[in-house]
């Protein structure tokens, strides 16, 4: 530059210096009319070293920063082929410890980008990073300043970053020398041309953003995270660039903006969420649609009126924000209709669409599921904030409802994430997991219910036995020890490497578990992707499954629920210290065997040593829901299988007495309910004959004899018994039950007076007299005798007005009476 401008720009008063670069923008324009391109070069260089040299006084280097605003001014966009001289030095002075010198970087680059327009979205990523760290700056000066020039670059990038291509070579070499990914989630086939992104020409390319952002959203700043968010929006807003096939990139950071202690932060992020939701909905809409419009059930026209129905189905999502879609063009659109229709239909329907200038919203845009699903999890299985935890749950629960396919392979995953919180202390995630399992649910239920495979033969198989364990606590432990023993190699577990690691490795890590419940059969997808819209082998996988479910061979290929997992993951929640998860659990296990009774929950599995433990809950819901379950295996089940439940529960009232007598009466009366009440007692009894413990099956008949004397599910067991003269099998039923009766002397007696065998009744007082006469029996008595009082022995009392017709019951009453001592029972007798 010439000398007196040299001089001045360095002066220390900042009027000269300003005066100066006015001369010297008359000067580079005059050297830009004659083509002094090499004089400009030389200048931009000095102005460089100027600014860019630590040891250089202030003054020196706010000339050169003025000096070099200048130049850009007087060349405009031609500024761009110089770009690269000072791009990096310039972006140098946005961390210089210098306040001034920060605000001056800012105001140069800031007509610099004026100026340049389109070409500077080159060097996007490294002047989005610098801005960053501006964004934060402690100087209020320079933080006004960096805002007025990321306003400035989000305008040019929301309106030419996705058409502007670079005019200039020095550009167009800067952008094909970077390292541009074909795609972040997944790379493009070998020898797919990106026909879309025109070999990536364009100046701007998300695809190399993207890793930028992925590691700058895990800041902890709320300006740098304010400046992210408003950043994210606004690429968004952009329907071409179709962030959202990006989002499992930086959702997670994004979630944690959730519970940033500044309210701003936390009020963009869930409007940025909210609109990522509506956007993954109507993208799902029209995926399901077209899938539709492929198999032929759906006409063309449908495809451009979505459902109002189906965009209600989002109450909780009231932001007024315009939705995001991405425009396709003619030739996708064509070439999509030539595959699914016919070709008289295709051509009309093109040209229908083009002649209207129609597009669809979410057509063509790809999104990872399974990877988002993948992050959703993760909020839910560590320790995170209570906003992100419930942020998840409803994100699971929309999903459910407008791509519940997807869903169905992460079931085992969802149990250990959603069960636990049903009861949680906070109000919003127990509200929110009580939707999210009420959804999963009714999609499992609804889903089609598998071929059933014939199980090779039991017969050989020796009959379960319980182990005995002398304490509740030890049964517990038993419980975990059979879980165990049982868990396959592939049952789900939580991935034991953070998220941040899972990051390094895009390309396939990030859903891992989806992938190994997704069979292989599966076609994979073939043919190029969209440039903006990388998608992972998972998804797209999980997107065509319910094409592929059509074309397999058979329904057992086709079966993408992993019922064993499933019911492994289920099993594990006995342990859980809530209730409602424990019957939530339950719950689950008695809709999965209905559905496929033949495939789990068998009785030779480890499974039901843990369900007859849960037998021994505290809770009386469990108890019941799991009775229903235990009776449900055994009526589906062969019926030795039936006898080995009997068997095992006998064990568990003869080592866990206090269970016996604080539910023995409700277990067994449950039983009655969902099992037949004759089948039950039989098989009690013959059990119960041959039962080594004679103090045990004393105590067992004695409480079997008191459910079947006053339980109201047994009345027709009782009716049936009291005709012993006209039925055989009440007969039959009598001598079963008398044999084992036999074990308790006021059982037995009992038992003949409800079968009204008054004879037999007063021969059996005989026996009593040489039987040693406890405290326990005439208790038993006194039992019975407050018995004959009850309704249950109406008829008894009505025969005592009939004592020609039965002598036999007058003795029977008096040989109590005379057992009895001088007592209450005994005057109420008497």
């Amino acid at each position: 530059m010439e000398s007196g401008i040299a001089k001045q720009l360095i002066d220390k008063i900042y009027e000269k210096r300003k005066a100066a670069a006015l001369d010297l923008e008359k000067q580079i324009r005059d050297c830009h009319q004659a083509g002094d391109q090499r004089r400009i070069s030389q200048i931009i260089d000095q102005l460089v070293e100027m600014f860019s040299n630590n040891v250089n006084p202030l003054h020196i280097r706010n000339g050169g920063l003025i000096g070099l605003a200048g130049t850009a001014i007087a060349l405009g966009v031609d500024i761009a082929p110089y770009m690269e001289k000072f791009i990096d030095p310039l972006l140098d002075c946005f961390v210089d410890p210098e306040n001034r010198i920060r605000y001056f970087s800012a105001e140069c680059l800031y007509n610099i980008a004026k100026v340049s327009k389109g070409e500077v979205l080159v060097y996007f990523n490294q002047i989005f990073d610098a801005l960053s760290k501006l964004a934060a700056d402690s100087e209020l000066s320079v933080k006004n300043g960096a805002e007025l020039l990321d306003r400035l670059l989000k305008d040019i990038v929301a309106e030419s970053a996705s058409v502007y291509i670079p005019l200039y070579p020095e550009t167009e070499k800067v952008r094909d020398e970077r390292k541009d990914p074909r795609g972040v989630l997944v790379s493009y086939p070998d020898g797919i041309v990106d026909q879309d992104h025109l070999g990536g020409k364009k100046a701007f390319s998300l695809a190399h953003f993207i890793p930028l952002l992925r590691e700058r959203i895990y800041v902890v700043s709320p300006f740098t995270r304010s400046y992210l968010v408003s950043w994210i929006n606004v690429l968004d807003s952009v329907p071409e660039l179709e962030l959202i096939s990006y989002l499992p990139e930086f959702f997670d950071g994004l979630l944690k903006y959730l519970s940033d202690p500044t309210e701003d932060v936390r009020v963009a992020t869930e409007t940025i969420l909210a609109d990522f939701l509506r956007e993954i909905r109507d993208v799902s809409i029209v995926r399901r649609q077209l899938d539709e419009q492929a198999k032929g059930q759906t006409p063309a026209e449908s495809l451009r009126h979505i459902d109002v129905g189906e965009k209600e189905k989002l109450p909780e999502l009231t932001l007024e924000t315009s939705e995001k879609v991405a425009f396709i063009n003619d030739n996708e659109q064509a070439s999509f209709d030539g595959e699914s229709l016919s070709k008289d239909d295709n051509a009309s329907a093109a040209t229908d669409d083009r002649n209207i200038g129609a597009w669809i919203p979410g057509q063509g845009v790809k999104v990872d599921y399974a990877a988002i699903v993948e992050i959703l999890i993760q909020q839910l299985i560590g320790e995170h904030d209570e906003i992100q935890q419930s942020t998840a749950l409803k994100w699971l629960a929309e999903f459910l409802i407008f791509t519940p396919d997807v869903m169905v392979p992460f079931t085992p995953r969802f149990v250990p994430a959603i069960l636990p919180n049903l009861a949680h202390h906070v109000t919003m995630i127990q509200h929110a997991a009580i939707r999210t399992n009420k959804l999963l649910y009714g999609v499992i239920q609804n889903l089609p219910s598998p071929v059933e495979v014939s199980r090779p033969p039991t017969t050989e198989k020796p009959i379960p036995r319980m182990m005995r364990s002398p304490t509740p606590s030890a049964a517990k432990q038993s419980t975990v020890s059979s879980q165990e023993a049982v868990s396959p190699a592939d049952s789900p577990t939580v991935p034991t490497s953070s998220l941040q690691r899972q990051r390094t490795s895009v390309d396939m890590s990030l859903t891992p578990r989806a992938s190994d419940m997704i069979p292989s059969i599966l076609p994979q997808a073939s043919g190029p992707s969209r440039p903006h819209s990388p998608v992972s082998f998972t998804s797209q996988n999980a997107s065509n499954n319910m094409a592929a479910s059509n074309t397999l061979s058979s329904p057992e290929e086709a079966d993408l629920f992993d019922y064993q997992a499933t019911v492994n993951e289920l099993t594990i929640q006995f342990l859980s210290e809530f209730e409602e998860t424990r019957v939530a659990a339950l719950k689950w296990l008695i809709m999965l065997h209905q559905k496929a009774p033949k495939k789990i929950l068998a009785m030779d599995d480890g499974t039901f040593p843990a369900l007859l433990k849960t037998l021994s809950d505290s809770s009386e819901e469990v108890i019941k829901h799991d009775l229903q379950l235990l009776a449900q295996i055994s009526s589906s089940s062969e019926e030795n299988y039936f006898k080995a439940f009997m068997m095992n529960l006998l064990e568990l009232f003869s080592t866990d007495r206090r269970l016996l007598e604080t539910r023995g009466s409700l277990i067994i009366r449950q039983l009655c309910l969902n099992l037949n009440t004759e089948k039950i007692y039989r098989t009690f009894a013959e059990i119960l004959e041959k039962e080594d413990d004679l103090e045990f099956a004393s105590v067992m008949v004695q409480k079997l004899n008191i459910i079947l004397i006053t339980s109201p599910e047994l009345a027709d067991f009782r009716k049936r018994l009291k005709s012993l003269e006209t039925r055989q099998d009440g007969q039959a039923l009598f001598t079963t039950l008398y044999r084992s009766w036999c074990h308790n002397a006021v059982a037995v007696f009992s038992l003949c007076l409800l079968a009204q065998a008054y004879e037999h009744a007063s021969n059996l007082l005989y026996i009593f007299a040489d039987l040693e006469i406890t405290v326990q029996m005439l208790v038993q008595v006194d039992k019975l005798v407050q018995l004959i009082e009850s309704p249950v022995f109406t008829y008894i009392r009505l025969q005592l007005l009939e004592p020609e017709r039965y002598p036999h019951l007058f003795k029977c009453l008096y040989g109590l009476l005379m057992l009895l001592p001088q007592s209450s029972a005994f005057i109420s007798l008497r």
